[in-house]
């Protein structure tokens, strides 16, 4: 089948066509996005919205029926506590059913949904929850104790309250008492739906309200990028504690009318294979992280065995070149780098489902709805071949949904750009490469080098897991390039020496001789984000402090 050009369905995007092709509701007047995403497709008692794996075993499935009359339950218990349009509830659980539950009750109710991540301590849940002025918390007994130790807690729900020991309402009795029926509140397209945080690379998490225009551009990402058609069988990986599980793995896919999985269990390639196989996954999103580690735990897969993927699709950080080329030798399927960020979704894709040039490396091309650009420290754009901050035309971006941080914590635009605080590289056909984000990137002896380029490369040598590279301080050169490596379990060597020497003329050789990591220290683990993203900042203060020691 023959793709549709992406230059055509960029030059011709109109809005106000898709918002009628693809909304019951209105931006201006009025929608609900639990209708949008639930109810539109309830009246199939069929239709599955998730298959999900049960923690310890076995399987079950939701209907859009089911969390229709499931979602007015909840609708109708938060309007009891007097909760309701613009409030913020909490869901802190994994991936469950009473998540997705939990999610469109809330936004039945007008209410917004906040995400906590379960595997955040009390202290970052405290923070958020105090933030937001949060109104509720669904929880579960694994993650019920932490809320023992957030001051100011507000009111609690809790699954298997009883088995929690936990003195609050019970979600399941509770819903059992109120009504399935609740008129779903209308909200305009400039309202919130979703309080999301961002993590800076300074201070504490930044608030994100996230408006309900943004579903056309969810929608749009899903459609081109993801390349989501009414056969698939769909799995994004990524947990909708944060932005890519939340944006396209619950509101996408619904959006559409399409079945997502949940499986709560932690990431193993053995569990993601198995789930690829049982649930026939013909389209996979997630990290980069994890098909990293798919590619280096190559064994766990049969030489030969196709599991059936059409396509996949990363996000978070760029996909280096091997990795690229395994997943097609591999899974004989390609995989396809996309560009976002908690603020604005996704705005820069290769598409699966729209026909362009590809180039090796690249995050791609502007979003329909979007015009991506770079821009020089004079904050004006960028020719081919340098270096810039990848910035959004605010002006030129009709789908570009992020109106600041919602306390005013930092202010992102200047002369009508969004900044984004990731260097870019242009390269004159509308596409770009990522350098590294604004505070990584290493000048060594006059030299700009990306962090990214180099851990790639190093990548690239059969003994190395994962890197981290950042600039450590240096008389002569202002910083030099200092790599953290991690090695792979089977790939250990009683030679650190000869290896150094291996990785530095691997880069030298690969890169280019002023990019090559002068150090390179040999690590058990690389400090991360719960996302899985290496935290440079982290490795960065670790550098500095080996100076000044």
């Amino acid at each position: 089948m023959s793709l549709p050009e992406y230059a055509d369905v960029y030059n011709n995007f109109d809005p106000a066509a898709l918002e009628a092709e693809i909304l019951d509701g209105r931006l201006d007047s009025g929608l609900n996005v639990c209708h949008e995403i639930c109810d539109k497709w309830a009246s199939d008692p069929q239709k599955v919205a998730l298959y999900y794996e049960k923690d310890g075993g076995g399987e079950g499935k939701l209907t859009f029926a089911e969390l229709r009359d499931a979602s007015a339950r909840f609708a109708n218990y938060l309007k009891s506590q007097g909760i309701g349009k613009g409030d913020r509830v909490a869901g802190l659980l994994p991936r469950t059913p009473e998540l997705l539950i939990v999610i469109a009750g809330a936004l039945r109710a007008g209410a917004v949904y906040q995400p906590l991540f379960t595997a955040f301590g009390s202290g970052a849940i405290e923070y958020r929850l105090e933030r937001a002025g949060t109104r509720l918390v669904v929880t579960d007994p694994q993650n019920f104790p932490k809320l023992n130790d957030v001051k100011g807690c507000p009111p609690a729900m809790c699954v298997s309250a009883s088995e929690a020991g936990a003195d609050v309402a019970d979600f399941y009795a509770t819903l059992d008492e109120q009504s399935a029926e609740f008129e779903p509140v209308q909200i305009k397209g400039s309202d919130p739906f979703l309080q999301m945080f961002t993590s800076g690379t300074v201070g504490k998490a930044k608030g994100v309200a996230v408006p309900a225009r943004a579903l056309m551009a969810f929608y749009v990402y899903m459609k081109y990028a993801i390349d989501l058609r009414e056969d698939d069988r769909y799995w994004n990986v990524a947990d909708p504690g944060w932005a890519y599980g939340l944006y396209y793995a619950v509101v996408g896919p619904l959006l559409m009318g399409h079945a997502t999985h949940f499986n709560p269990g932690a990431f193993t390639p053995e569990s993601t294979y198995d789930m690829i196989r049982k649930y026939k996954i013909t389209n996979l999103a997630a990290a980069p992280t994890a098909y990293r580690l798919l590619k280096a735990n190559d064994h766990v897969l049969p030489e030969g065995e196709n599991l059936g993927l059409r396509v996949a699709s990363s996000a978070g950080e760029p996909l280096n070149p091997e990795v690229v080329n395994w997943i097609k030798n591999r899974h004989f399927c390609p995989v396809k780098d996309h560009y976002g960020q908690t603020e604005t979704g996704m705005t820069c894709c290769n598409f699966h489902g729209l026909s362009h040039p590809l180039r090796e490396g690249s995050m791609g091309y502007s979003s329909p709805g979007h015009r991506v650009v770079a821009l020089s420290e004079q904050n004006e754009e960028v020719g081919e071949g340098e270096i810039g901050q990848l910035a959004v035309d605010v002006k030129s971006s009709p789908l570009f949904h992020f109106d600041g941080y919602t306390w005013g914590e930092k202010d992102p635009f200047v002369n009508g750009y969004y900044l984004t605080g990731d260097m870019v590289i242009c390269h004159g056909d509308g596409s770009y490469s990522f350098s590294g984000r604004d505070d990584d990137i290493i000048t060594t002896a006059g030299y700009r080098v990306g962090p990214a380029d180099v851990e790639s490369t190093l990548l690239e040598h059969a003994a190395v897991a994962e890197s981290g590279v950042v600039a450590k301080p240096d008389e002569k050169r202002g910083s030099i390039i200092k790599a953290y490596v991690v090695i792979k379990s089977d790939q250990a060597t009683s030679d650190d020496d000869s290896l150094r020497d291996e990785l530095q003329e691997l880069v030298r050789r690969r890169l280019s001789t002023h990019a090559f990591p002068r150090e390179i220290e040999f690590v058990d683990e690389l400090p991360k984000t719960p996302s899985g993203k290496i935290q440079r900042f982290v490795l960065r203060n670790r550098a500095k402090d080996e100076v000044e020691a």
